[in-house]
């Protein structure tokens, strides 16, 4: 162990941890949402991820980029980053509400049990892997560097590069559009009287299964959003890359409280921090070790995670 490192780079690790977990917000949010509607934890949620990490790298390939290029002018990055985001958010979505017609509504339907929706749901996550495997040739993906990440701003070892201010601007709007959804809108009401009571809310004429519909459109929409940033930020892809992100989404989502989306902020924030500071202490080669060993503890100690609010009442 060698604390010098964590002292010496707190805030520029702490900045790191803030990157990083909004981007595991992003995901996370996809879990809880789903949660806090079907009672059902989405396990194929990863994949969805994972598609949208291809998307984007297919659509930066289809302008010819190779990374042998010099990184874009900000006003094209900007562009370029709108066009893949908004392909990887499109494709994801709606991939997320074919895996929920294919995979979940038939057994929901037929009054199947959690447990058969769980098989189901781990199946689908194994299928899309092994599909995008074959179309990758089970290689890692290369993204090219679009955007000069030469720090703008250094304070110490704290340094400020476009991409982690691109992440962390990018992923606040889309956390505040968000919020406006659920809170605002015809949309967001409907998923809220469904996850609160889905008896009453069929009483009541809501459409259960378009909300469903739409509370995994939505979830896919953040995942594919979540992946356009984590190219930019760690530039690589590959066809499991979801599995890691999604333990860490997950647990992020178990330790705010799963089913409450601002349990999934805060959690993903606190875990992408000791992440970090775990990892400048023991080795990166830790930092998976440690994602696990903090899901653990949380659903041994505090299954209703940080806010402490029953899992039957911990709703978006």
């Amino acid at each position: 162990m060698d604390f010098s490192i964590l002292i010496t780079n707190f805030w520029s690790l702490a900045l790191d941890g803030i990157v990083v977990g909004a981007i595991y917000a992003l995901v996370s949010l996809g879990y809880t949402l789903v949660y806090g509607v079907l009672r059902l934890i989405n396990f194929a949620h990863s994949e969805i991820f994972m598609i949208g990490t291809m998307v984007v790298y297919f659509v930066v390939g289809l302008f010819g980029f190779t990374g042998y290029e010099d990184p874009l002018p900000l006003y094209k990055f900007i562009g370029m980053f709108l066009l893949f985001a908004v392909a990887a958010a499109v494709v994801s979505g709606l991939a997320a509400v074919v895996l929920e017609i294919v995979a979940y509504r038939r057994l929901r339907n037929m009054g199947a049990s959690r447990l058969s929706s769980l098989i189901s749901a781990i199946g689908a996550s194994f299928f899309l892997v092994e599909v995008f495997r074959k179309i990758s040739d089970s290689k890692n993906l290369d993204f090219p560097r679009l955007i000069n990440k030469d720090p703008f701003f250094t304070w110490g070892t704290l340094y400020l590069s476009a991409d982690k201010v691109l992440v962390i601007v990018g992923a606040t709007i889309i956390f505040i559009v968000l919020n406006a959804i659920i809170h605002h809108t015809k949309l967001g009401l409907g998923i809220r009287a469904v996850s609160q009571d889905e008896r009453t809310s069929i009483l009541k004429g809501v459409n259960v299964n378009r909300i469903i519909s739409y509370t995994f459109l939505l979830g896919g929409v953040l995942a594919g959003v979540g992946s356009a940033f984590y190219m930019v930020f760690y530039e690589t892809t590959k066809a499991n890359v979801g599995f890691l992100v999604g333990i860490s989404a997950f647990t992020a989502a178990v330790l705010g409280g799963i089913g409450n989306v601002k349990g999934a902020l805060y959690g993903s924030f606190a875990l992408g921090l000791f992440q970090q500071y775990t990892s400048a202490v023991l080795g990166y080669n830790w930092r998976d070790v440690v994602t696990f060993a903090v899901l653990v503890l949380v659903l041994l100690i505090k299954p209703t995670g940080l806010f402490g609010e029953a899992l039957q009442k911990a709703r978006v």
